[in-house]
């Protein structure tokens, strides 16, 4: 199991897309946490934006599936898409989410 980190425009954005990937398969489940705020370079100037963040709980074999489906929904030139390796976990709940994802 990973975690997929991912920057959206907003929490609307990453509801609809976080309900894509669930519907798909794609992940068991996600989290969205609906404001954090960005501060970033971008083409040479200091950004300073109010972003969601999407945490998706899918398989290691669907992190490019995922990768892929981002690039097309998130509306970014340059997505932030991160993959955060689980080490150890529930037993249980990992099981759910390997029962859950494709």
């Amino acid at each position: 199991m990973i975690f997929i980190y991912i920057t959206c425009k907003n929490k609307e954005a990453a509801g609809r897309i976080g309900l894509y990937l669930v519907k798909k398969r794609l992940a068991g489940c996600v989290n969205i946490f609906p404001l954090i705020k960005s501060i970033f370079s971008w083409k040479g100037k200091i950004e300073k934006k109010n972003e969601a963040v999407l945490i998706v709980k899918t398989l290691k074999s669907n992190f490019r599936k995922v990768e892929k489906e981002i690039k097309k929904l998130s509306g970014f030139t340059t997505p932030c898409i991160l993959e955060i390796p689980i080490g150890r976990g529930n037993k249980a709940y990992l099981d759910w989410i390997e029962k859950e994802v494709k």
